[in-house]
Protein backbone atom coordinates (compact mmCIF):
# COMPACT_ATOMS: atom_id res chain seq x y z
CA UNK A 1 0.00 0.00 0.00
CA UNK A 2 2.77 2.22 0.10
CA UNK A 3 3.50 2.75 -3.87
CA UNK A 4 -0.33 3.61 -4.08
CA UNK A 5 -0.67 7.22 -3.18
CA UNK A 6 2.57 7.50 -5.09
CA UNK A 7 1.77 6.41 -8.51
CA UNK A 8 -1.93 8.90 -7.71
CA UNK A 9 0.50 11.64 -7.02
CA UNK A 10 2.68 10.91 -10.21
CA UNK A 11 -0.52 10.29 -12.07
CA UNK A 12 -1.74 13.62 -11.10
CA UNK A 13 1.34 15.84 -11.41
CA UNK A 14 0.94 14.04 -15.02
CA UNK A 15 -2.47 15.24 -15.83
CA UNK A 16 -2.13 18.40 -14.33
CA UNK A 17 1.10 19.15 -16.80
CA UNK A 18 -1.45 18.20 -19.92
CA UNK A 19 -3.87 19.89 -18.99
CA UNK A 20 -1.85 23.22 -18.21
CA UNK A 21 -0.19 22.43 -21.54
CA UNK A 22 -3.44 21.93 -23.57
CA UNK A 23 -4.95 25.05 -22.26
CA UNK A 24 -1.59 27.25 -23.29
CA UNK A 25 -1.59 25.94 -26.49
CA UNK A 26 -5.17 26.21 -27.03
CA UNK A 27 -5.10 30.18 -25.53
CA UNK A 28 -2.48 30.40 -28.39
CA UNK A 29 -4.75 29.55 -31.25
CA UNK A 30 -7.59 30.88 -29.96
CA UNK A 31 -5.52 34.54 -29.55
CA UNK A 32 -4.22 33.85 -33.49
CA UNK A 33 -8.14 33.37 -34.14
CA UNK A 34 -8.87 36.64 -32.65
CA UNK A 35 -6.11 38.93 -34.47
CA UNK A 36 -7.05 37.05 -37.53
CA UNK A 37 -10.80 38.74 -36.56
CA UNK A 38 -9.11 41.64 -35.92
CA UNK A 39 -7.37 42.14 -39.23
CA UNK A 40 -10.17 41.42 -41.14
CA UNK A 41 -12.72 43.62 -39.50
CA UNK A 42 -10.46 46.49 -39.74
CA UNK A 43 -9.74 46.48 -43.62
CA UNK A 44 -12.00 44.97 -45.38
CA UNK A 45 -10.64 44.90 -48.50
CA UNK A 46 -8.28 42.77 -46.80
CA UNK A 47 -10.85 40.74 -45.98
CA UNK A 48 -10.62 38.38 -48.66
CA UNK A 49 -7.25 37.62 -48.55
CA UNK A 50 -7.32 37.58 -44.62
CA UNK A 51 -9.80 33.96 -45.23
CA UNK A 52 -7.84 32.48 -47.66
CA UNK A 53 -4.10 33.04 -45.98
CA UNK A 54 -3.46 33.43 -42.39
CA UNK A 55 0.65 33.51 -43.48
CA UNK A 56 2.10 36.76 -42.38
CA UNK A 57 4.51 37.59 -45.52
CA UNK A 58 1.63 37.22 -47.50
CA UNK A 59 -0.51 39.71 -45.80
CA UNK A 60 2.03 42.46 -45.55
CA UNK A 61 2.71 41.96 -49.51
CA UNK A 62 -0.95 42.40 -50.25
CA UNK A 63 -0.99 45.23 -48.01
CA UNK A 64 1.34 47.18 -49.47
CA UNK A 65 -0.03 46.56 -52.86
CA UNK A 66 -3.69 48.11 -52.05
CA UNK A 67 -3.26 51.95 -51.53
CA UNK A 68 -5.23 52.30 -47.98
CA UNK A 69 -5.06 55.11 -45.77
CA UNK A 70 -1.90 55.66 -43.52
CA UNK A 71 -3.80 54.91 -40.12
CA UNK A 72 -5.14 52.06 -41.41
CA UNK A 73 -1.89 50.44 -42.91
CA UNK A 74 0.08 51.24 -39.37
CA UNK A 75 -2.91 49.47 -37.18
CA UNK A 76 -2.88 46.61 -39.64
CA UNK A 77 0.39 46.35 -39.72
CA UNK A 78 1.02 46.45 -35.52
CA UNK A 79 -1.84 43.11 -36.01
CA UNK A 80 0.37 41.28 -38.18
CA UNK A 81 3.50 41.79 -36.32
CA UNK A 82 1.38 40.34 -33.56
CA UNK A 83 0.68 37.39 -35.68
CA UNK A 84 3.91 36.71 -36.59
CA UNK A 85 5.36 36.78 -32.54
CA UNK A 86 2.39 34.55 -31.60
CA UNK A 87 2.98 31.86 -34.65
CA UNK A 88 6.75 31.93 -33.84
CA UNK A 89 5.94 31.27 -29.86
CA UNK A 90 3.49 28.63 -30.65
CA UNK A 91 5.86 26.94 -33.15
CA UNK A 92 8.67 27.38 -30.97
CA UNK A 93 6.58 25.70 -27.89
CA UNK A 94 4.99 22.67 -30.08
CA UNK A 95 8.86 21.82 -30.46
CA UNK A 96 10.28 21.34 -27.47
CA UNK A 97 10.55 17.84 -25.74
CA UNK A 98 7.78 17.39 -23.03
CA UNK A 99 5.14 19.87 -24.95
CA UNK A 100 5.33 18.02 -28.16
CA UNK A 101 3.80 14.98 -26.45
CA UNK A 102 1.00 17.18 -25.52
CA UNK A 103 0.90 18.39 -28.96
CA UNK A 104 0.98 15.14 -30.46
CA UNK A 105 -1.90 13.40 -27.73
CA UNK A 106 -4.08 16.29 -28.49
CA UNK A 107 -3.08 16.57 -31.96
CA UNK A 108 -1.89 20.29 -31.80
CA UNK A 109 -0.82 21.49 -35.61
CA UNK A 110 2.01 23.84 -36.79
CA UNK A 111 0.40 27.30 -36.79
Amino acid sequence: MGFIPLFIMLGGGCLLFFLTVKNALQRKINYQKELLFKLNSLNPALGILVEDSSDPDLLIAALKENQTDKNITEKALKIIRELKVNRIQYNALLKKAPYNWVGKIASFQKI
